[in-house]
């Protein structure tokens, strides 16, 4: 397998992929896009409220903003991320202070709201891990290729959260890790289960007796 990078600009990239079978592409498309943990605005919780717009527009609104998600985030991580504004003024993504001074929103200017004099507006949004395959707030991008001469294009747009390779590289990882699961539903079989070796069998009877003991 050789992969060249062709274009680049921005948040999409495109690159021929030689040697590369049709229907690895396929599966490292699909978990790319759904199989990709990313955060997102899940819970919106609502102090003040004067604005124009009422909770549950605001609530679709913030929830699909992009935010930056690190590799290494732990799968039950949750942030906050409050918003108290006054009008006049023109609240943007920028306005969001997160609980975790590392995280931000991956976009400073995307509008959430614009409050007239007097207008006031004090929420908190709960982030949290999400995937493609529960809602399109948590995909990561998309991913698309096409047969060439030389080799199979793939097309990669990420909603910058992260790099556009990372989506790749990501889905990698995510296929990586199920591998196991993979090859049972291709071919039909299950997970073997490995019996202990006989000193870990010896290690676990003798910590059990030990335990009863100690009762």
């Amino acid at each position: 397998m050789k992969l060249i990078l062709d274009k680049k600009h921005g948040n999409r990239i495109e690159f021929i992929g030689e040697g590369v079978d049709t229907s690895f592409a396929n599966m490292l498309r699909r978990y790319s896009m759904s199989y990709v943990p990313v955060l997102a605005i899940d819970a919106v919780t609502f102090y003040d409220n004067s604005t124009a717009f009422w909770d549950e527009y605001l609530a679709h609104r913030i929830g699909l903003m992009p935010i930056k998600t690190p590799a290494d985030l732990p799968a039950e991580v949750e942030l906050i991320f409050s918003l108290d504004v006054e009008g006049p003024k023109t609240a943007y993504s920028s306005d969001f202070k997160c609980s975790d001074k590392d995280i931000s929103m991956a976009k400073e200017k995307i509008i959430a709201v614009t409050l007239a004099t007097n207008q006031h507006l004090r929420l908190e949004g709960r982030a949290v891990l999400g995937t493609g395959r529960k809602h399109a707030k948590f995909q990561a991008g998309i991913v698309s290729y096409g047969e060439e001469d030389k080799g199979l294009r793939f097309m990669v747009e990420s909603f910058f959260q992260m790099e556009p390779y990372e989506v790749l590289s990501r889905g990698c990882g995510v296929i990586e890790s199920q591998l196991d699961d993979i090859e049972s539903a291709l071919t039909g079989k299950k997970k073997e289960v490995k019996p202990k070796s006989e000193a870990k069998k010896k290690a676990t009877k003798k910590a059990t007796k030990k335990t009863e003991t100690s009762e």
